[in-house]
C-alpha cells in the first residue's frame, strides 16, 4: 500500500506535510476531507477520532502530528533532502524553530481566525488584536535570528522551514509583517519561491475564499 495522506489542501499543517512530502519526491495518495468525499471524512474519524489533521498512514501505520509525520518520512521514506541533520544538537535547533513557527507564530495566526469564524463582531475584534500582539512579539523574536541565514537554521532547508512556510503565509495576511522586519519578509519571500511550497500554496489556491479574515489579492 501507498503512503496516503489525509487533509485539505488549504489547511496550514497540511501544508507542512505536503511540502516535506514534495521536497523529496515522495509518491504519496492525497485523500481530501471534504464534504464532496465522506469515505474519506470516514475513514479519517475512524483512524484519528481526535478529528485532527492531517494523518499520514502507511500500511497499516497511522502517524499523526506534523513533525512527527515528517520525522516519520525521514526515518521509512528518506529522500535526497535531509529535513532533519543527522547531528543531535543541530537536530534540536531544526526542532526547536519548528515549534517556534507552530506554536508562535501558526497558533498566534489562529486566533483571528477563530475570533472571525465565529460570526461575532468583538470575538472578531478581540482575536485580532491578541492575534497581533502575538505575531508582532514572533516577528520581532525571529527577525533577530535570520541574519545571515538562507534558510531557517542556516543553509540547508529543513523541517523549521517547512513549519516556517505555511506559517508565515497565513501569519502575513493576517498581520503584515512590518518593513521593520526585511531578512523576515524576505525569508518569507524565498519560502513561497521554493518549488515545493509554490506548489503547496497553488493546491491551496481554490480555496481562499474560505479564509474568514479575507484573502488578500497578492501571493
Amino acid at each position: 500500500m501507498s503512503l496516503a495522506v489525509y487533509g485539505h489542501y488549504f489547511s496550514s499543517y497540511t501544508q507542512k506535510v505536503l511540502i516535506a512530502l514534495y521536497e523529496n519526491g515522495t509518491p504519496f495518495e492525497f485523500r481530501s476531507i471534504s464534504p464532496e468525499t465522506p469515505e474519506h471524512s470516514a475513514e479519517w474519524l475512524r483512524r484519528w477520532p481526535l478529528r485532527k489533521f492531517p494523518l499520514l498512514v502507511d500500511g497499516d501505520r497511522n502517524i499523526i502530528e506534523t513533525s512527527i509525520i515528517i520525522e516519520y518520512l525521514q526515518l521509512k521514506h528518506p529522500g535526497p533532502v535531509r529535513l532533519l541533520p543527522e547531528d543531535p544538537l543541530a537536530a534540536l535547533d531544526v526542532r526547536f524553530l519548528d515549534r517556534f513557527f507552530d506554536l508562535h507564530v501558526m497558533n498566534a495566526t489562529q486566533h483571528a481566525v477563530d475570533g472571525a469564524l465565529t460570526g461575532d463582531p468583538v470575538k472578531r475584534q478581540d482575536g485580532m488584536k491578541l492575534a497581533v500582539e502575538k505575531l508582532e512579539r514572533a516577528y520581532g523574536w525571529i527577525e533577530g535570528q535570520l541574519g545571515g541565514r538562507t534558510w531557517a537554521v542556516g543553509n540547508d532547508f529543513t523541517l523549521a522551514d517547512c513549519a516556517a512556510a505555511p506559517s508565515l503565509f497565513y501569519a502575513d495576511w493576517t498581520h503584515r509583517i512590518p518593513e521593520s522586519c526585511p531578512q523576515l519578509r524576505a525569508y518569507r519571500a524565498r519560502l513561497l519561491a521554493r518549488p515545493s511550497v509554490a506548489r503547496a500554496v497553488d493546491g491551496g489556491r481554490p480555496y481562499r475564499k474560505l479564509f474568514p479574515l479575507g484573502a488578500p489579492d497578492r501571493d
